[in-house]
């Protein structure tokens, strides 16, 4: 049989062909051969007039291209003002710890001072309140008066002017009162309860009395307590009660 020889046209279209394949190949795709059988039958695939065309590449500004910069990404207005009500919310609730850390820190050092104070101020008050002398009844319950304040000031003034003052000149009473001391010295007396500007005390007063409805010295114990007011003139006896 007489050996056939391709045609011009047939010979460019396969050269075409398989040049593409070949390119093809190097980039790892499979493309079938120009001369595929598809179903018993041969397949030549003609190149395009302008030659096969590789598809370009895609480059690195391509890429940056799609993306959008970062100054023009905006954040959501419903976002951003979560965002800003969840950051007011944190800073008032820090400044408010750090009010309510302040306060305590001063309330409990105030406390702490009004207790000293209040205390060495009953041990001085009440000596001079619960005792008195028939013979300068007037000096004695000024004297006491100094150390009261509010309303215990003004019962105070009244009850010895209508009970204690001429009870005390009938039976020419002297009464001398002192704060128990122990076996250690240290006057029996403490704190109860305590604020910044109110403070209670309890007191253990020894009370000697002279008149002419006893015989000698009568000695009574009694336990005190008083309560300790802070005003402009420092710490003054708002209240007594004998327990």
């Amino acid at each position: 049989m007489p050996k056939t020889t391709p045609g011009p046209r047939t010979r460019r279209t396969m050269t075409a062909a398989t040049r593409a394949a070949a390119k093809r190949a190097e980039r790892g795709h499979r493309v079938p051969a120009p001369d595929a059988s598809v179903a018993g039958r041969t397949v030549l695939i003609e190149a395009p007039k302008n030659g096969w065309e590789d598809p370009p590449e895609p480059s690195l500004e391509s890429f940056e291209e799609e993306a959008p910069p970062k100054d023009e990404v905006e954040v959501h207005p419903r976002g951003r003002r979560l965002l800003t009500l969840v950051l007011g919310v944190l800073l008032l609730a820090a400044l408010v710890a750090t009010a309510v850390l302040g306060w305590q820190y001063r309330d409990g050092s105030r406390t702490e001072s009004a207790r000293t104070q209040a205390l060495t101020a009953a041990q001085k008050a009440a000596p001079v309140v619960l005792s008195y002398d028939y013979r300068h009844l007037d000096k004695d319950f000024a004297r006491a008066r100094t150390h009261l304040t509010g309303g215990f000031h003004a019962e105070y003034g009244k009850t010895t002017k209508a009970v204690v003052g001429p009870t005390a000149k009938k039976y020419r009473a002297v009464v001398k009162a002192t704060i128990a001391a122990p076996a250690t010295g240290t006057p029996a007396a403490s704190v109860v309860s305590a604020s910044p500007d109110k403070v209670v005390v309890l007191l253990f007063i020894n009370q000697v009395t002279e008149s002419t409805q006893v015989s000698g010295a009568r000695v009574d114990l009694n336990r005190v307590r008083m309560t300790m007011t802070h005003t402009d003139g420092g710490w003054k006896v708002s209240g007594v009660d004998a327990l």
